[in-house]
């Protein structure tokens, strides 16, 4: 019987994860409750296709009833630790997880669970490629993708899961277990939600707190306040370090796939084949000459240096969204070599431009389709357009994947149409 089954549980937050969370709890057989403190016709939409499935939703705030009386919280990720609803579920001494913790409650699968600042997804991706052409059954989920709660139900005994996972959503686990988890490196990000790095650092150590003996760590030796933690885990350490001809992130792949016993000439060929995620370094397109990056992933400035770093055309950089609490100067020096002109669009825009003024030349944009358009006529053949915001997104955005997916709707509009109707060369 499902331990779930009659359990009285809200879910806060009603964003992808949110919603296949709600939606297992009813598959379990749990009296499921969901509440969001957003409104729009989207969530509005959400929320009626949830009562239909006989869960009740409140949308637009939350209230105390719908946490008073409860025997679980489930918390989306993107619901602040300070949220009202969170306040009043410890009020009443309510146990609070997050959703990864209920999807890997009911998982028969063994679970590889990729955290760090920049390269998750990239990592989360390999690992179930690489798993998949060595014979096994693996799937990537997490940040990625279908949400863990939404696949569960389609995994058996013997399957993996490669597993993206946040601070976010490591700060309310609380059995959770993965069989290999991996921290990838540590940067200055969310620095909005995080009091300091070492807050920061804490929230990501989480992932390996329930591990034993039984299982494995994967961590970056380069790193060292990474390599330190060696010393606080019971699991068996498995480290990688910088080699010629390979980078971090394929390095942490073979760590993990050396782990379980596969090749490293099938990870070299998966490596080789490998055509990149949506929304990282994605060419889009080129336009008379012009080269469009969808970068949209760079949700911080360490991101966006990887991206130009890797660039080796003069770029017009579109960069900009809801400020992290971050250090724009950092990025001063690479700016000034790589990027030709910036324009600023979201809430960050101001903090940005007063951060590197002087440095090179900066215009403001009102909506994405401005500054797609201001930037393609400010540049020329053999020249990059890259979007690359070093912001989270949620100011003008569902989330990076939606600022991503109308970034490429605008640059495919900018393509001269020929008297037929059809698209242009």
């Amino acid at each position: 019987m499902s331990i779930y089954k009659n359990k009285k549980v809200v879910v806060i937050g009603l964003a992808r994860s949110g919603i296949a969370a709600a939606n297992l709890l009813k598959d379990l057989g749990a009296i499921v409750s969901a509440t969001d403190s957003g409104d729009s016709p989207a969530l509005r939409a959400k929320a009626e296709d949830s009562r239909s499935k006989g869960i009740a939703v409140e949308t637009g705030r939350h209230t105390i009833d719908f946490i008073r009386g409860r025997d679980l919280v489930v918390v989306s990720p993107g619901i602040h630790p300070k949220s009202p609803a969170l306040s009043w579920a410890r009020e009443f001494n309510i146990p609070v997880i997050s959703e990864i913790e209920l999807a890997w409650s009911v998982c028969p699968a063994e679970v590889i669970a990729i955290t760090g600042t920049n390269g998750k997804t990239t990592v989360t991706t390999l690992i179930a490629e690489v798993l998949n052409a060595a014979g096994k059954k693996a799937v990537a989920l997490g940040n990625i993708g279908k949400p863990f709660c939404e696949e569960v139900k389609n995994l058996k005994s013997g399957d993996f899961v490669s597993l993206e996972v946040s601070s976010f959503q490591l700060e309310a686990i609380d059995k959770f277990r993965p069989k290999i988890s991996v921290l990838l490196n540590l940067t200055p990000d969310h620095l909005d939600r995080y009091k300091d790095m070492s807050e920061y650092l804490a929230a990501k150590k989480r992932i390996f707190k329930n591990q034993s003996a039984e299982d494995y760590l994967v961590l970056n030796y380069d790193q060292p306040e990474l390599r330190a933690l060696e010393t606080e885990t019971k699991a068996k350490v498995v480290f990688f370090r910088e080699q010629a001809n390979l980078n971090p992130n394929q390095l942490a792949v073979m760590a993990v796939c050396g782990i379980l016993g596969i090749s490293r000439e099938i990870c070299l060929k998966v490596f080789r084949e490998f055509k990149g995620v949506e929304h990282r370094m994605e060419k889009v397109d080129n336009i008379s000459g012009v080269d469009f990056i969808n970068d949209s992933k760079a949700t911080n400035v360490d991101s966006t240096v990887w991206a130009l770093n890797n660039m080796i055309q003069p770029a017009i950089l579109i960069a900009g969204g809801r400020d992290k609490n971050s250090d724009y100067k950092t990025i001063a020096d690479l700016i000034r070599q790589k990027v030709k002109l910036m324009v600023l669009i979201g809430e960050a825009k101001a903090k940005i431009y007063n951060s590197l003024k002087g440095v090179l030349p900066m215009s403001e944009a009102s909506s994405m389709e401005e500054a797609v358009r201001l930037s393609f006529k400010q540049a020329k053949s053999g020249d990059c357009v890259l979007l690359s915001p070093m912001c989270a997104s949620f100011d003008m955005f569902d989330n990076y994947e939606h600022r991503g997916r109308v970034f490429k709707e605008i640059v495919k509009n900018l393509k001269p149409k020929t008297p037929d109707g059809c698209l242009g060369e």
